[in-house]
């Protein structure tokens, strides 16, 4: 699931903007299509410009966005009278019909941030590894190991050990977990994600099986070890303590 902003001057809910978006998962948060409102913009994975109405002013804001240093994606929302103007150069990394399909719109989303994500990484050679605690899981060479031990995983296991371990202590649904790790045209039930905890859970080992745990009636997140956890409220107590002192 994944931060967009919607940035539209067009007095109506998202769903009206790109009806499409009530179908997907993603947090949606909307802010006038100006360029006063990127000053004070939250962070998000992806910017969704809405050029329905005002096509040349869509074209001004997405050109401003990238005069910003941002390099968050940029969607511009047009209709089909407007898909046969636009140009490349107008700073948008792609462009998508409001009248599209949930399906086509989640594949845009996806496909704009793994290419940033690729870009990030190339500049990072860490970016790629994810640690926590004991876990590390490297998704250019889609190897997982626990505690120096290579884990045998298989490519759904992977994914959703990466997923959780992306996102320690939060807990997802198991419709949310279909929707991320297997994808949102996948049809199968919510048990699918129990098979494969289970499965996962038994390749971690006995001693590291309740790294992922279960929210009853909720879903299964990923436990923060016990030792990590500590470790980050040491951090909060010395900022705290020193921002005490420096006051």
């Amino acid at each position: 699931m994944s931060t967009l902003l919607l940035l539209t001057s067009a007095l109506q809910p998202s769903a009206e903007v790109l009806p499409a978006l009530t179908l997907l998962g993603h947090g949606v948060k909307i802010l006038p299509a100006e360029g006063s409102a990127l000053l004070e913009a939250p962070e998000s994975d992806l910017l969704l410009v809405d050029g329905r109405q005002d096509l040349a002013g869509a074209r001004d804001l997405c050109r401003l966005i990238r005069t910003t240093g941002t390099d968050v994606p940029v969607l511009l929302v047009v209709t089909e009278g407007g898909l046969s103007v636009v140009s490349h150069d107008w700073g948008m990394d792609d462009v998508v019909l409001h009248t599209c399909g949930p399906a086509e719109l989640e594949s845009r989303i996806k496909l704009a941030i793994g290419r940033l994500t690729a870009a990030r990484d190339a500049a990072d050679p860490e970016a790629h590894v994810i640690r926590s605690g004991e876990v590390v899981v490297d998704e250019a060479t889609y190897t997982a190991k626990i505690g120096g031990r290579a884990l045998d995983l298989t490519f759904k296991e992977f994914e959703l050990l990466k997923f959780l371990a992306q996102h320690p202590g939060r807990v997802f649904s198991r419709q949310q977990l279909l929707q991320e790790v297997w994808g949102y045209d996948y049809f199968g039930g919510t048990r699918t994600v129990d098979v494969h905890v289970r499965r996962l859970r038994a390749k971690l080992g006995p001693e590291n099986e309740t790294l992922i745990g279960t929210v009853r009636n909720v879903g299964y997140r990923f436990v923060l070890p016990a030792k990590e956890k500590d470790s980050v409220a040491a951090d909060a107590a010395r900022i705290t303590e020193r921002a005490s002192q420096d006051a």
